[in-house]
Formats: structure tokens, sequence, C-alpha cells
């Protein structure tokens, strides 16, 4: 169990080790003079040319979730506990967890872009660093931590973790038609260059512990690209070897070990002076990872008490110890997966993200305008989905600013923005969740925060 729960913590770690931002804000999408509007929508155009700060043009730390850091740290008798501790209850500690516990980021820093009128629209070219990641772990699991071994069965299947790290250039088009008024569209093709990858599914774990016979069934498989990666082993006492880990101390450069291709497509639509409606679906593509490490469990494994037979007698084949060193060893190759080797290619989706808006313009000042969004990420048990209504303002060319409310998978939020965009230089700075409660070490307590922050400079 324990080489498993490695493999699956090493798809965090190594989002952390790519990068530690993350994608545009929902905030912005309907803020003048937001700079970064046509990485949202790529039909979106900019009023100026402009070049980001390198690295610092538009940076956002966030993460998404309902699996909190409240409900596995406790603060008790002065210190700081995990929800395992004796003398946090059970029913406290487990009612906190969902049925499917769940965290994630979209991660990107931007790491150099620009943007000018020409070619009869507007143009960005844009270089990032991104990374996805997600996490879904079942209650059951947790479950299992707190209450030991109790005479009832634990289903902890479709426990996942996955990863995907590449570097992507972007370049946006986008244009009036002029024979639909008020129509605009736009598009971004961008080329990626794959890093890093993690799948792990833990597909099947049921535990059914019993007085009088325990059955275990468990069926695992790992996918890794990454240029060091190498799968740490062990061998069990029956001799044979098996994934013990991960480490990063193998042969092999760092660097890309994948290619592959996404479009984002966009379109708005101003009806009358009042109404506007947009619509863009964004990183529809692929990465084609090579070298690609997999470790399985062989399809599911079973271990059944019923097979056992115990002998009083401590001389016999069957005796006791005997036989409960045998369970034991065979239980532990429930755990035990297999290093397959190198199986090559591998083909990885992005998760597309699908945005959906209107916006309106208070007719009696129409410098107050009120937006609805709605976004929705596809990809498979990780999707999530989000409405967020803001009222924007620009009461001057330089200043703008939002606040707003969103409701979604993960719950309920409260966001804003604040956007200085003078000719020659742009600050922003805002967040789709705020901060809420903090550990001692500033750590927010619940999975829902982001910081965004950029500097570029207009001409």
């Amino acid at each position: 169990m324990k080489s498993i729960i490695r493999i699956l913590a090493f798809g965090g770690f190594m989002a952390a080790a790519l990068g530690t931002a993350a994608q545009n804000t929902n905030s912005g999408y309907f803020l003048d003079g937001y700079t970064y509007r046509y990485q949202m929508n790529p039909a979106f155009g900019g009023d100026k040319n402009f070049v980001s700060m390198p690295a610092l043009g538009n940076l956002n730390v966030a993460v998404r979730g309902n699996l909190h850091l409240s409900s596995v740290i406790y603060s008790l008798n002065g210190k700081t506990v995990l929800f395992t501790n004796p003398g946090i209850g059970s029913a406290d500690a487990l009612g906190k967890f969902h049925d499917k516990n769940r965290i994630g980021s979209n991660i990107k820093v931007n790491v150099l872009s620009g943007g000018f009128k020409a070619f009869g629209g507007f143009n960005a070219v844009s270089i990032n660093a991104r990374a996805n990641v997600n996490a879904i772990v079942p209650k059951a699991f947790f479950e299992l931590a707190k209450e030991g071994i109790s005479n009832r069965t634990y289903d902890i299947r479709d426990l996942r973790a996955n990863a995907t790290g590449y570097a992507e250039i972007a370049f946006n088009h986008s244009r009036d038609i002029k024979q639909v008024p008020g129509l605009r569209v736009g598009a971004a093709v961008k080329f990626l260059l794959g890093m890093a990858n993690l799948d792990a599914y833990f597909n099947e774990a049921d535990l059914t512990l019993g007085t009088d016979s325990w059955t275990a069934r468990t069926n695992a498989d790992i996918y890794a690209n990454f240029g060091k990666l190498q799968y740490e082993h062990k061998v069990n006492k029956q001799g044979r070897e098996y994934v013990s880990g991960v480490n990063m101390d193998g042969d092999g450069s760092v660097g890309p070990n994948g290619f592959g291709m996404a479009f984002d497509l966009g379109a708005s639509y101003k009806w009358n002076k009042d109404f506007t409606f947009s619509l863009a679906v964004l990183d529809l593509g692929w990465i084609s990872f090579s070298d690609t490490k997999y470790a399985s469990t062989d399809g599911t494994q079973t271990i059944n008490t019923d097979a056992y037979t115990f002998n009083a007698d401590g001389d016999a084949s069957n005796s006791f110890s005997s036989e409960w060193k045998r369970l034991r060893d065979n239980f532990g190759d429930l755990y035990q997966l297999n290093d397959k080797g190198i199986i090559g290619s591998r083909t990885v989706g992005l998760g597309a993200t699908l945005n959906v808006g209107v916006d309106y313009a208070l007719p009696m000042y129409r410098k107050l305008h009120f937006g609805l969004l709605s976004s929705t990420r596809f990809q498979g048990r990780y999707t999530w989905t989000e409405a967020r209504l803001s009222a924007n303002i620009a009461p001057v060319k330089c200043f703008s600013a939002d606040v707003n409310v969103a409701a979604g998978t993960y719950g309920a939020s409260m966001g804003w923005i604040l956007n200085f965009h003078h000719t020659g230089f742009n600050l922003f700075l805002g967040m789709d969740h705020v901060l809420g409660k903090l550990a001692k070490q500033g750590v927010p307590m619940s999975s829902n925060a982001s910081v965004n922050f950029g500097m570029n400079f207009p001409f």
C-alpha cells in the first residue's frame, strides 16, 4: 500500500517542481483593459500593443478542490495534529470528507508575451510553461486511515492522480467580421513540448475485513513519462522484485520527451449597445509522450483467508505462525506492482475548457456593466464547472475594477480584481477565491484559493 501511495503522491510533487502559478483569473473575463482576456477567449482583442514583464506578465497561484487542509489537520491542546490523532473523534473527522475528495490545479506561468495590431486585427504571441494536476481520493481511504482494521468493508476504488507538464508557444489572431456587424472571431494555434506526465490508477482496492475471514482485491496501473524518473525496487520474501516508489536519480536528461498541438477558438457578438455574448473553447489538443514507464498489478489480484487453515501444533507445516506469515506475505503481494519496463509512446489529452459569457452594460451609466460567465473544464473524472456573476466598472480610462461571486463544483466563492492600465505601464492584482483562514505557516485552510498578479508595458 505504501509504495502505491508514494507513487500517487509523486503527481503533486512533480506539479510543484514544474511551477507554482495557474491559469488566467476568471475575474478578468469582462474587465476593460485586462491584458490577458484573449487567453480566455481568443476573439477578444487588445486596445493597445503590449509587451509583458518576463515571468511576471501574468502570475497566478491557485488551487481548486473539495479536499481542504482544514479536514486533514487540527489544533489539539495547542499542537497541530492530523485527523488520525486519537484525540480527534472519528465522527467529527470523517464527517468533513466527501465520497470523492478532489483537488487540482491548472498551472500556467507566462514566460513572455506580446501583442500588436496588424493583418486586419489583433495578434498575440505567448510562451508559457504549463501543468495540469489532479487527484481523487475516495472517503474510504480516510476511513481506513482513521479507524484502522475493523470488521467492515472498505471500497477504495478510483483513487487516482494525474500530472502533465509542458511548454507552449501560442499564436493568436482576432478580427471583426465586417459582413456581420458586431461579430468578432479569433483563434490560437499552440505548439507543445511535453516535459512530464504521470497517470496513476488505483482502479480497485476492496477490503472486506470480517470476524472469520478476510478478502482483499486490488487493481492498479501507473504510467510515467519523465526524463530522469525511475521506479525504485525492493525484493519481497518470495524473491520477487516489485515497485516500491519513484526517484529522479536515474539515467537520462531532463528535457522534451513529447510533442503535440492545441487550438483555441472563440467568438463574441455585440447586440445593440447593451449586450455582448461570447463563446470560447480552449486547449483542444493532445501531446504524444515517448518512453512510457509502466508498472502494474497485472490485473485484479485477490486474496481470501478462507484458503488458510491453522494448526495448533507448532511443528506442523500449517502451524499458526507459518500460516500467518504466508497470509501476511500474500496480502503484501496485493500492493506490489510489477515494473513492466518501457512500453513506447502514449497520447494524452490536455482537457478542454468551455467559456460562455454574456455582458450587460448599464444604459444610464455605461462605465458600469455586469457579466455572467460559465466555465467548464472537461477532463474525464476531473471535470469541474463554475458560474461567476461580476460587476465591472471603469470610471476613468486608466483604471478598472471588478467584484464577483461564483458557485460550482467546488462550492461558492467571492473574487475581485484591480487593474491600472496607463500607456507605458499596466499593473493588475486580484483573486478568483479570497484566501479565507490561513494556517500558521500562511497556507490557506481551504483548497479553493487564488492570487493573480501581473505587470506589462502597453504602447
